[in-house]
């Protein structure tokens, strides 16, 4: 899948200028050879630069002076940044979280910051939903033990019998609540802004106050974009309302989670466990205690997987730069 430039502005080149565009998404990085001469027909000359996961401020200081496009992933696309570039005029996340942007900022100086929202609802949904299975059924352990040379029939409970508190109702969350009705759960919803009153009768859907769904839900799953605000939405005392026998997961920004929390609960027995796809440090740090923990599923910041998601995305990032780029000319 390619991107049709022919249907895109292309941008002006203001004479023998050229568009200079930083590619630092790693999965864009993965294809963007497939993309290179599409965008330099539009006009862009494109220069990688490869990060394991996402380039600190620091790191960009230095390559962003020439520069009039980024396609980035979760970059820490800073104030000192955006001094730093004094040509930017569009930023082009390659998928949905921008909190790592300081969005308020780069429109003050007039630079279009897009993403792709909703991009990977559905595949995010399965690999929740994955979770929730895994701990209700536990295939796993049973699979063990049966390697192991073990005939040992586990305590299981079927997912008509849980209660799942869906925390944020976008793309992703509405996406879970559709395939936990479909299980038979009874679905708690909690958003800061609700969804209309016709969507949440559709989804089936019981909104709540969040206190009220970590304390009656057997499993919580977070789809709340990061904010200042919400940063440790899930701290010691949140962790404390939930039933010792509940599971997180977090598919959605790892500093969703306060993790020392988090693991000290998790030790204790005060919840039975947790699935995380997102971390506060991410890769996560070699020394995390989250990796010495039985009743964790981890997993590299890949619940959003879809190899037809993703070649949308290509699509969508390339075309929200060029388009942004047109209108800077204009």
């Amino acid at each position: 899948m390619g991107v049709n430039v022919d249907a895109l502005p292309v941008p002006a080149t203001n004479g023998t200028r050229r568009w200079k565009v930083l590619v630092t998404a790693p999965r864009a990085q993965a294809v963007i050879e497939r993309y290179r001469n599409e965008l330099g027909l539009a006009g862009c000359d494109v220069v990688v630069r490869c990060p394991v996961e996402r380039l600190e401020e620091e790191d960009l200081l230095p390559l962003v002076n020439d520069v009039d496009g980024i396609i980035c992933g979760d970059d820490r696309i800073t104030s000192r940044v955006l001094d730093a570039a004094p040509r930017l005029r569009a930023i082009s996340k390659w998928g949905t979280g921008i909190d790592s942007i300081d969005v308020a900022d780069a429109r003050r100086r007039g630079i279009t910051v897009m993403n792709s929202p909703g991009a990977f609802s559905e595949p995010v949904a399965d690999t929740v939903m994955s979770y929730v299975l895994i701990f209700a059924r536990k295939p796993d352990r049973m699979n063990a033990d049966m390697r192991a040379g073990r005939w040992q029939r586990l305590p299981l409970v079927s997912l008509t019998e849980c209660t799942l508190g869906i925390v944020g109702l976008g793309g992703s969350g509405r996406a879970v609540a559709r395939r936990a009705s479909a299980f038979g759960m009874k679905v708690l919803g909690y958003d800061i802004a609700p969804p209309a009153q016709q969507a949440i009768r559709d989804l089936g859907v019981t909104m709540v106050s969040l206190d009220a769904l970590l304390r009656d839900s057997d499993f919580v799953t977070l789809h709340a974009d990061l904010r200042p605000d919400n940063r440790h939405l899930i701290n010691a005392s949140r962790l404390s309302l939930m039933k010792p026998s509940a599971v997180l997961v977090n598919t959605a920004r790892g500093g969703l989670v306060d993790e020392t929390a988090l693991v000290a609960a998790l030790r204790e027995g005060r919840i039975a466990g947790a699935a995380l796809d997102v971390f506060e440090q991410e890769p996560l740090p070699e020394n995390s205690p989250l990796r010495g923990l039985d009743n964790v599923y981890l997993a590299p910041h890949n619940a959003n997987a879809s190899a037809l998601a993703a070649e949308r995305v290509h699509a969508t990032s390339i075309g929200n730069l060029l388009r942004a780029l047109s209108a800077a000319t204009r």
